[in-house]
């Protein structure tokens, strides 16, 4: 399997696809490495020689945020933004939906499971 930035990609995919095993590499962001680099996004990724692979990491190393990197510039965005005080900060820190998405009826993936509350028990009516 071919190493891009410490990421294995699949080989027998093509190389656009494989790019996209990269955390925060999508489709588009793949095939601008790609031209950049000159490489036939229809290509294998097994098939690509040592130079081609070295280019395809010097391009991403060069001008493209990934994996590590990422990740904790987002934690750290996150936190600016809990730290700030701000509505979309309280969203975070409660585990509810960010951008304005209703919670009445959905939301279930940011809420968890649901957790069943108790409901009120009839109350006997007294002197029959």
């Amino acid at each position: 399997m071919p190493r891009i930035s410490g990421i294995d990609i699949p080989n027998e995919k093509k190389i656009r696809i494989s790019l996209r095993y990269i955390f925060g590499i999508g489709p588009s962001n793949a095939m601008d490495i790609l031209k950049e680099a000159g490489i036939d996004p229809e290509r294998k990724a097994k098939d690509l020689t040592e130079e081609e692979l070295a280019k395809i990491i010097t391009i991403i190393d060069r001008g493209v945020l990934v994996e590590g990197a990422l990740r904790r510039q987002q934690s750290q965005n996150i936190g600016r933004l809990r730290e700030i005080q701000s509505y979309r900060g309280a969203r975070h820190r409660r585990g509810l939906p960010v951008r304005g998405q209703r919670t009445r009826s959905n939301a279930r993936t940011r809420k968890g499971p649901r957790k069943t509350v108790a409901g009120k028990k009839g109350v006997k009516e007294l002197g029959k």
